[in-house]
């Protein structure tokens, strides 16, 4: 059951707030929370929450923020591999501010802009189910969707947003979970060599294409109390119960997802996460 994850990791300040901030104001928050972030950590958490072994191959470094995301981390379960534990500069910083009344949020963050490329020899994939990569760290990206591709492990890609990675690693993907943001220079994504599309709208239905077909999943309906992370636990979710129908298992990541944001703070919710799914 074991998931490699494979991508950025943040320390994300969190604060929520009656209502966002507009330029020029300050105000002050209700809570303030430090938990790590990013799209592969917070899909590595989600994994480990539902029963899974994530292994997380991120960059961390020596500064001792990094200390915060790696204690964060493996508290809730996730194996994490830093292929540069050298790296002498903070890791990156999210400043979050999330509205008390819908959940709703803001966020500014350096992702992994500065950070030196990744040439570390990756560790084994054996015993590896599937593969999730986010983009953020282009040479990591690449290696890791070569060496799954040659052994045969389905390779998913978290497509917040278009990098310029994504030429190369297209042809790798087997699935390409989209945002309804993400845009495609040029020829789209199956004309790219990418076998299965998904692509989340928040609260819409989900809709996908594979094969020549195509559908739509709705998504729960519930209050909302923080969205932050919700897309991060979506894919981690899919990449979870990879391996079922597609529609069946777009409902799973939805339904975990829904969970998600139904709790206030960026890990309240793992625990009914683990209490409802864990196997």
């Amino acid at each position: 059951m074991t998931v490699l994850l494979a991508g950025l990791s943040t320390v994300d300040v969190v604060q929520r707030v009656g209502e966002l901030p507009e330029p020029g104001r300050k105000v002050q928050s209700a809570t303030v929370a430090v938990a790590a972030g990013g799209p592969a950590a917070n899909a590595a958490v989600t994994v480990a929450a539902l029963g899974g072994d994530p292994l997380l191959l991120t960059v961390l470094g020596r500064h001792p923020l990094a200390g915060l995301a790696r204690a964060d981390l493996e508290a809730h379960g996730v194996r994490v591999t830093d292929l540069l534990p050298e790296h002498e500069a903070a890791p990156a910083l999210s400043a979050v501010a999330v509205r008390e009344r819908d959940g709703e949020r803001t966020v500014v963050s350096h992702n992994a802009a500065g950070v030196p490329p990744i040439t570390a020899r990756l560790p084994s994939l054996e015993g590896v189910r599937v593969v999730l990569l986010d983009g953020h760290h282009p040479e990591l990206a690449m290696a890791v969707a070569t060496a799954a591709r040659d052994r045969g492990i389905p390779v998913i890609l978290d497509a917040g947003s278009w990098k310029p990675v994504f030429d190369d690693l297209l042809p790798l993907v087997d699935v390409a979970a989209c945002s309804a943001q993400f845009r495609v220079p040029g020829p789209g994504l199956a004309e790219r060599g990418v076998p299965v599309v998904v692509t989340t709208a928040g609260p819409e239905p989900v809709r996908w294409q594979e094969g020549g077909r195509s559908g739509a999943v709705a998504v729960p309906a519930v209050e909302a109390r923080d969205t932050l992370g919700a897309g991060d636990v979506w894919h981690g979710a899919f990449a979870y119960g990879y391996g079922r129908p597609l529609p069946e298992l777009i409902g799973f990541a939805n339904e975990v997802a829904a969970e998600r944001v139904r709790h206030a703070g960026p890990r309240t919710w793992v625990a009914r996460v683990r209490a409802r799914w864990e196997e």
